[in-house]
């Protein structure tokens, strides 16, 4: 997939089913890595999509009328918890994380918000690897896992 113009905007309900259907081809490839709970909450339902529509913004990003990447974020901890941050396989390496972090980034400082944080398996190495280059590091706190599944927390402390 050749990415030339990719437009990031606020989710709309009409979206949940396409988005629900993104995280599950996202993650499909580490499925065996993660206890059958931890997928299945990692890849809510479009029912499950509209909840999270209540609780914070949700982005989708687009390549023309395909979409190609999703994240939510909700307000928690005196900070933005950012979950459900998923870009196809295909899409991959375009850059197309890095426009929803940005577009995470420029909410919270809008918002006045000052710290960044987001769960994630140590299998993620890509991911990861994302989330250093944009300033995020490993920090104690918990949760350490997703039913079974291990996790660690990253943050990113913002200069609002």
């Amino acid at each position: 997939m050749r990415v030339n113009l990719t437009e990031v905007r606020i989710a709309a309900p009409g979206d949940a089913t396409a988005i629900s259907l993104l995280l599950y081809e996202s993650f499909a490839e580490y499925k065996t890595l993660y206890t059958d709970e931890g997928f299945t909450a990692t890849t809510p339902s479009s029912k499950q999509i509209l909840d999270r529509m209540d609780e914070g913004p949700i982005w989708v990003a687009l390549v023309g009328d395909a979409m190609v990447g999703t994240v939510s974020v909700v307000s928690k901890d005196k900070g933005l918890y950012i979950r459900g941050m998923a870009v196809l396989p295909a899409a991959r390496g375009k850059r197309i994380g890095q426009l929803l972090l940005s577009h995470i980034e420029n909410y919270a400082v809008a918002h006045d918000v000052k710290r960044l944080f987001l769960s994630t398996t140590p299998f993620l190495d890509h991911a990861i690897r994302l989330y250093q280059r944009f300033g995020f590091r490993r920090t104690d706190e918990g949760p350490h896992d997703l039913f079974g599944t291990s996790l660690f927390t990253m943050e990113k402390v913002l200069r609002v």
